[in-house]
């Protein structure tokens, strides 16, 4: 059997076609939604689906929901917090999808927990209902990571985390992201990279960000507002264990970028990604640089289940 289109929403999976929220959905007006993104990478070889760590997903999804207070429930008739899925829940109702779906191909799982009382006019997350929702699609490349990309760094700033919290993806905070990725791409750039208010480098649109300098490699701490990526906690921890090297957090001048011998973004759907050129200036001799070579290689391996030391990183399913 060939594969379908199929959705997870208010605890059943439904073809694709009926996933359908009313048009007074309060996540529709105000971005009430907590999401993720996660890979699911097709590996011809053993023919199975792998996907990136897959419990580190559902483990931030849960943090945004309990800032949001979105608790969508197991069983619809109950509405409180006792109610709501675990982390093992959405592992089950992911796996059971994909199975569903039968793509043998590339992948893109979002599951979406979002407020879904048909209700406006009502700023109070305590009195909303919630809903949680998975869709699963092929997808390939974000971003071309065969070349280093050009980007420009952003007039729009990343906010500060007591405007809005940025460690999780929050569906209002990227608003911020499509502005400042809409006028990188409409000024002819591959991507922006955003400041935060004090004017130092926060991540990409979509994105954390790495800088190499005379061999160390360094990125934006979490206090300078970046998203806690999965992707960059997975490079921190490659970096160490492959090439010996302590990724070392701390706040990063604009400047220090221009100067930089390397630099790349990361993300589950851009992976690894060079940049070659900034704000018209060349990173490096403008092409992808050799730590960054070495650590998209090993990190491709890890995603597309063929290095065994990371399989615990690996959720492997068997689609029949």
């Amino acid at each position: 059997m060939g594969s379908q289109p199929w959705a997870f929403l208010s605890g059943k999976q439904i073809p694709l076609e009926e996933a359908k929220v009313g048009i007074m959905t309060h996540a529709l007006h105000y971005g009430t939604a907590v999401f993720e993104g996660i890979r699911g990478n097709w590996n011809d070889d053993s023919r199975k689906m792998v996907v990136f760590r897959l419990k580190e997903h559902y483990e931030r999804l849960i943090r945004g929901c309990n800032i949001l207070k979105i608790f969508p429930p197991k069983d619809l008739q109950i509405k409180d917090e006792i109610n709501t899925f675990s982390v093992d829940d959405y592992i089950e109702i992911t796996i059971s999808l994909l199975k569903k779906c039968g793509y043998l191909q590339d992948v893109y799982i979002r599951p979406l927990a979002f407020k879904s009382e048909e209700l406006v006019a009502n700023l109070k997350l305590h009195e909303l209902s919630s809903n949680f929702s998975l869709i699963i699609i092929p997808f390939g490349g974000y971003i071309d990571n065969d070349k280093a990309i050009n980007c420009q760094t952003s007039s729009w700033r990343r906010p500060n985390d007591s405007m809005m919290p940025t460690g999780v993806k929050l569906s209002g905070l990227y608003t911020n992201s499509i502005l400042a990725k809409t006028e990188a791409i409409l000024g002819g750039y591959d991507e922006a990279i955003l400041l935060n208010d004090e004017g130092t480098v926060s991540e990409g649109s979509g994105e954390n960000l790495f800088m190499i300098s005379g061999g160390e490699i360094i990125t934006p701490a979490e206090t300078d507002n970046c998203l806690l990526g999965i992707t960059r906690d997975s490079v921190i921890q490659i970096a160490r264990r492959e090439l010996g090297i302590e990724v070392k957090k701390r706040k990063i001048q604009r400047s220090e970028l221009y100067l930089a011998d390397e630099i790349f973004l990361t993300g589950t759907a851009a992976h690894i990604t060079s940049v070659g050129n900034l704000d018209n200036r060349k990173i490096g001799d403008g092409n992808k640089g050799e730590i960054t070579q070495k650590l998209q290689k090993i990190y491709f391996d890890v995603v597309t289940g063929k290095r065994e030391d990371y399989f615990d990183w690996c959720t492997q399913v068997e689609i029949n």
